[in-house]
């Protein structure tokens, strides 16, 4: 296994297993650099949304970049108040411009918004039927979102991007994303450091000469979990995907595990402002 390491979705697309987020990277040349250097490190999986209004800037890159358009896999995401059916045909055409692309791998709902997200996921399946879109899935979907989209749903989501760390591990999501064959993917795994000190993280990193990120990230891997850490800084993106030279045990595992107490550090999907 490696940095370009896929794993396969539910429609037979073949998905890197670690990828970069640029979530609060700078628009313009912060974020073209950044995405630029990742790619040069080994990185194909590139994660963004009209949110982040940085969209610019990562196709910038994807345009700059000698990696063929075939070889990358280009994530955005729908905001919330973008949503609806025919706003979200719009909205995947301004990001689509933005980003300077004929067609874009993944495309998530950014967020579950009240009575409105069965609409957007009915664009998301136009889009998906056009050819315009590889694959669509959601992102901070919770057991009974993904349970009300799925009654009404033609196309099943492959991904279920959601805030998820040790301290946040999400077992009963997790179980219920697998047995539905769709994947779960981390937004902040690192959780911005914030656990780094826990002994049980800083033990693992001085047996196997790692740093505690690493040890998160091999732990993601080793769950299955498609993970998307954020850096700007090429040294931390090496960093970042060199852990594919060891293997936790599963006694380790379970040690990580047992960090979870459902800490969230951004808003819980039932209790987000929607209306702000």
């Amino acid at each position: 296994m490696n940095l370009q390491s896929t794993t396969t979705l539910n429609n037979a697309v073949k998905m890197p297993r670690v990828g970069l987020g640029v979530y609060k990277m700078e628009e313009g040349s912060d974020v073209k650099e950044a995405v630029l250097s990742a790619i040069d490190i080994g990185y194909r999986s590139i994660d963004t949304a009209s949110f982040y209004k940085n969209e610019e800037g990562v196709g910038q890159a994807l345009k700059e970049t000698s990696v063929p358009r075939e070889e990358l896999f280009v994530t955005t995401k729908v905001w919330n108040d973008e949503q609806g059916y025919e706003e979200t045909l719009a909205a995947f055409e301004r990001s689509m411009e933005k980003l300077g692309l004929e067609y874009l791998d993944l495309y998530l709902i950014h967020w579950p918004v009240p009575g409105k997200y069965k609409e957007t996921w009915k664009a998301l399946e136009k889009l998906y039927k056009d050819g315009k879109v590889k694959a669509i899935g959601v992102s901070n979907f919770l057991e009974h979102h993904l349970e009300d989209l799925l009654e009404d749903a033609v196309i099943k989501p492959v991904v279920d991007q959601v805030e998820l760390h040790p301290r946040l591990a999400e077992p009963a999501l997790r179980d219920f994303c697998t047995q539905r064959d769709i994947k779960v993917e981390a937004w902040s795994p690192l959780a911005r450091g914030r656990y780094f000190d826990d002994e049980v993280l800083q033990n693992l990193a001085e047996k196997y000469d790692k740093t505690p990120a690493q040890i998160i990230l091999r732990w993601d891997v080793q769950h299955g979990i498609i993970t998307i850490p954020k850096s700007t800084k090429p040294h931390r993106q090496k960093e970042n995907a060199d852990i594919f030279d060891f293997e936790l045990t599963s006694e380790e595992m379970k040690q990580i595990d047992e960090l979870n107490t459902g800490e969230r550090n951004g808003a819980h999907p039932d209790e987000f402002d929607y209306n702000s």
